[in-house]
């Protein structure tokens, strides 16, 4: 099987700690690469010589959600609230 070279750089470089499969060879033997991924092994599966999926270990994330996903306190201002402040307003109109 022949690489590209974006493909054997990347390979290079990321090799130290991940596995490359072929796609064909991920479809035959599955449940074995799944038992690899779920010890901690991190997969690139190759199609073609070509990265098209890294295969990596769930981590449970749940302390890692994103800000504007966080529910956070409510905003405190001095003073009257606004909705207070445009009865007033309306009721000193009429």
């Amino acid at each position: 099987m022949s690489l590209n070279v974006y493909t054997q750089m990347y390979i290079r470089i990321r090799r130290y700690d991940m596995k490359t499969i072929s796609f064909t060879d991920f479809r035959k033997k599955a449940s074995n690469f799944i038992s690899e991924v779920e010890h901690g092994e991190t997969l690139v599966l190759l199609r073609r010589g070509k990265p098209i999926a890294e295969i990596i270990p769930f981590t449970d994330n749940s302390g890692n959600t994103p800000s504007w996903k966080r529910q956070s306190t409510p905003l405190q201002i001095k003073g009257s609230d606004l909705s207070s402040a445009i009865l007033e307003e309306r009721e000193s109109e009429r």
